[in-house]
């Protein structure tokens, strides 16, 4: 057996940790540009206590709060700039994943010259980034754990990660407090998606036994804890084991990579600009169900340890319980429900193989493009 695993990410974790980023950014830089949204942050109250915090350590700040859901490489562009005239020196990012991967592709941008669209393609390479701290407030993209950094191009839809260790967070402060006000819509569709990094982690063709292990951990604990808390427990223990398994889930994906759920969903919300979560419950359980039905006897058990995960049995009730629980959270949806249609088909399985070239050849059963665009119609 041979793998290798690296992920040179700081993590402070834990119930009110926030409070250290003065500290932790002091190692840095004194003056920093924070990528933020329009809204959550600062009704929270969030941005000013961490504007605070960096006050207080004697380090300047600027505030860029332009970032939306599925951020644009244009959004990432202008953000750069704000950087580059405030000579920033370190990057921190401040919300959910959309938020925290602008945050990096700023970072990267402020130091490379040229388009980010040649450097998402793999046309030319960067190295280096500003310093980036990481703080999430919602617990499913797991950004605050890998190198990648999603990105949707608003002249041809596409939507895909740059990826490079230069984006590995210097600091990712996880603190549970931090999520506790986000929406329980938000809530349900992020956590979905962080079931989803450590499902297809746990099947990628490049998986490793460091991956598995922590894949494994990830949906257990989401498997316990996502559903109560979305009904209305609110203990600390509960919104830490959420936390933890959304890190967990970002983390793997970071070596083992993503499979077919993310790959199809790319393109429907680099399309229509879904919420990535409701894009993956669309889509999930069709896949699911096709892979099992074709891969081998090995995978079939990889499925049935994901139906235990999440209260099941083997691979035969692995479909059955990914709709139950996504019953329980409100998000028993399909493609239409989301604005796509037939029409929409053809392009979106070209786009797939295109963007999601990756994700497509981890998969434990290979599908064509044609295969691809009859998942989509059976989701639709």
């Amino acid at each position: 057996m041979k793998f290798q695993y690296h992920l040179p990410v700081n993590l402070v974790f834990g119930k009110g940790s926030v409070a250290q980023i003065g500290d932790i950014a002091g190692n840095y830089g004194k003056k920093a540009l924070i990528v933020t949204g329009c809204n959550s942050t600062k009704k929270s109250g969030l941005l000013d206590r961490v504007i605070g915090y960096l006050k207080a350590s004697s380090i300047e700040s600027v505030v860029f709060d332009k970032v939306k859901q599925n951020p644009l490489t244009t959004t990432a562009e202008e953000a750069a700039a704000m950087a580059k005239e405030n000579e920033c020196e370190v990057v921190v990012g401040l919300g959910g994943g959309s938020i925290m991967d602008c945050a990096k592709a700023t970072a990267f941008l402020s130091v490379n010259s040229g388009n980010i669209n040649d450097y998402i393609f793999g046309r030319q390479i960067g190295t280096e980034a500003l310093p980036i701290i990481l703080v999430p407030t919602t617990c499913g993209t797991g950004s605050e754990g890998n190198g990648f950094a999603v990105l949707t191009n608003p002249d041809t839809g596409d939507k895909k990660s740059l990826r490079c260790n230069a984006i590995v967070a210097k600091a990712s402060i996880i603190d549970s407090e931090c999520i506790m006000t986000m929406p329980k819509s938000i809530l349900a569709s992020v956590g979905f998606d962080a079931l989803c990094h450590s499902m297809e982690a746990y099947i990628s063709k490049i998986g490793q036994p460091m991956t598995d292990m922590m894949s494994l951990e990830g949906m257990k604990l989401i498997g316990q804890y996502l559903v109560p808390l979305y009904k209305g427990e609110n203990s600390t223990e509960a919104w830490d084991a959420i936390s933890w398994a959304s890190t967990l889930g970002g983390m793997v994906i970071n070596n083992a990579g993503v499979t077919l759920p993310h790959g199809m969903e790319h393109p429907a919300s680099g399309l229509k600009n879904i919420v990535h979560g409701k894009g993956l419950a669309s889509l999930t359980p069709v896949i699911t169900e096709a892979t099992i039905a074709s891969c081998s006897l090995e995978n079939k058990e990889k499925y049935a340890e994901i139906s235990r995960c999440i209260g099941g049995k083997d691979e035969t009730d692995c479909v059955s319980k990914l709709n139950e629980l996504l019953a329980n959270l409100d998000l028993s949806l399909t493609l239409s429900d989301l604005g796509i249609t037939e029409a929409d088909v053809n392009w979106m399985a070209e786009n797939c193989m295109k963007v999601s070239a990756a994700g497509v050849a981890n998969h434990p059963v290979e599908f064509t493009q044609d295969q691809i665009a009859e998942l989509y119609r059976k989701a639709l």
